[in-house]
Order: structure tokens, then C-alpha cells, then sequence
């Protein structure tokens, strides 16, 4: 090859080079922004839940995962601004540490078995309000909390916002069981159920999730809509299963931040 063809051929390489980059920081820009006006969104949802919901003398769930911070955030702006008096109930170690680094009062279902307002995060909603939790692990204190509560809202950004379970969320069915049970729970679930059923892995160590119960997770893949509650107390009834992220008829209210800046909210629908 001459050395104007060389010259020819590294300049067209360097030129494709560029445009890589350019198609590469693009991308980075675009999810960058995504990943932005999804944090606004959870900002959005948390604030509206907060200023709706919580009043003076009240005894409040704290729900766990990324959107109940901005939660947490707005309640602590709160308890400061308008000197309300507020008594904080956690549902895992991580709402326990943000109830603490803002300052505000921590209890636990013992001394308040009985609480005013329940909020918390979700990993999808749909038209119905069921929902799907446990993406972080604490699906079994969150239930446990949301229960207890006269009144459960949800939190979330508009990924989360679906009109069927399984539209958005692709993890499949977070389900809690006892270590020594997860291999012949896996294998029922499949088999009554279909889908596939793995245990969830740690990130950072080698080795399985461990709740905070100490407790295994597994992740349940489902193929097709199903009966949500029946599904849900059929599973509940496998022994082993501690609680399924199958959070059927408890939400009355989510709120949803969108990409445009509003807040969209669902009513739960009264039989």
C-alpha cells in the first residue's frame, strides 16, 4: 500500500475513533439525564406523599430503598419547620440509620404496634395497586410495618408506574425463606407456578443475600399474569416461605413523579 493509502486509511480509522466517542458520550449524556429526571421524579412522589399524609401527634412506617430518602428528607424539613411532633417506626436497618442521622424519633412496633401512616417505595405498581417489593431485600419488615398501619402509601417514579406486574419489573417475585428450605421451595414454585426460580446472589461477597432476618431470597420469574392474591397465599402456604414481595390490597394511595414534574396518584379501588 502507498503511504497516501496508509495516511488514507488512518485518518478514515481515527475519524471512526472520534465518531465511537462521540456516539459513546452521547449515550452517557442521555442516560446520565435519565438518571436525573428519575431522581426528581422519586424527589417528587416522596414530597407529595410526606405533605399529604403526615400530621402532628402521628406515629409513621418508614419504608425502605432509594425513594423513601427523599421521604425521609422532606419529613425531617418538617418535624424542623413546622415543630411537629413525630414518632418514626423503620422497616430495615436502612430506614433505622436515615431516622437517625436526621434526627427524629425511633421506635419499633413494640412500643407502637399500631401506626398512623405507613409510606414506602415499590419496585412496580399496577392498575390495581398491587405491588411488587423486595428489590432490596426487606420485603418481610416492610409488609410487617405496611400492615400495622391504618393507612399504606406508596412512593415511586415513573419506571415503576405499570398497568400489569411483570410490564416493567423484569427481577420477577422477590420471596423470603429459611436457608435450609430454598432448594425444594424453588423447585415447588416452579412447578405450580412456572417461571424460573433463582436465589439471589450477592454483589460485593461471594455468596447468597442475607436479609435482615437472616433469612434467603429468591427471585421468582413468572411467565404470565396470574391471581395475585391466590398466588400469593399459595406460596405462603409452601413451608419454609417467610413472605412473598407480593403486596396485594394493602396500598390505598401511590404517588408517582413523572418526567414532565408532575405527580400522578392512584387510588386503591373499594369493593
Amino acid at each position: 500500500m502507498s503511504a497516501g493509502g496508509w495516511i488514507f486509511h488512518a485518518n478514515l480509522f481515527a475519524s471512526f475513533l472520534s465518531a465511537s466517542a462521540s456516539v459513546k458520550h452521547a449515550c452517557f449524556q442521555c442516560h446520565r439525564a435519565a438518571s436525573i429526571m428519575a431522581e426528581e421524579a422519586k424527589k417528587l412522589a416522596a414530597y407529595a406523599a410526606v405533605d399529604n399524609h403526615v400530621q402532628n401527634n402521628q406515629v409513621v412506617g418508614v419504608g425502605s430503598g432509594s425513594t423513601i430518602v427523599y421521604a425521609v428528607d422532606r419529613l425531617a424539613d418538617r418535624v424542623r419547620q413546622e415543630k411537629l411532633n413525630i414518632i418514626c417506626v423503620p422497616t430495615s436497618f436502612q430506614a433505622r440509620q436515615l431516622i437517625l442521622q436526621h434526627g427524629l424519633t425511633l421506635s419499633d412496633l413494640d412500643r407502637h404496634p399500631e401506626l398512623d401512616v405507613a409510606i414506602d417505595g415499590a419496585d412496580e405498581v399496577d392498575a390495581d395497586l398491587s405491588l411488587i417489593k423486595g428489590g432490596g431485600g426487606c420485603l418481610t419488615q416492610e409488609k410487617i410495618v405496611a400492615g400495622a398501619a391504618k393507612h399504606f402509601v406508596v412512593i415511586a417514579d415513573f419506571r415503576k408506574d405499570s398497568k400489569a406486574l411483570g410490564e416493567q419489573w423484569k427481577k420477577g417475585v422477590p420471596i423470603e425463606v429459611i436457608p435450609m428450605a430454598y432448594i425444594p421451595i424453588s423447585r415447588t414454585i416452579a412447578r405450580r407456578f412456572g417461571g424460573e426460580v433463582n436465589l439471589r446472589m450477592a454483589v460485593s461477597k461471594a455468596g447468597p443475600v442475607v436479609t435482615d432476618n437472616s433469612n434467603f431470597i429468591l427471585d421468582w420469574k413468572f411467565e404470565q399474569a396470574q391471581n395475585w392474591k391466590e398466588v400469593h397465599t399459595a406460596i405462603k402456604m409452601i413451608p419454609g416461605v417467610v413472605e412473598t414481595g407480593l403486596f396485594v390490597g394493602m396500598a390505598e394511595r401511590a404517588y408517582f413523579g413523572m418526567e414532565d414534574g408532575s405527580v400522578k396518584t392512584r387510588d386503591a379501588v373499594m369493593h
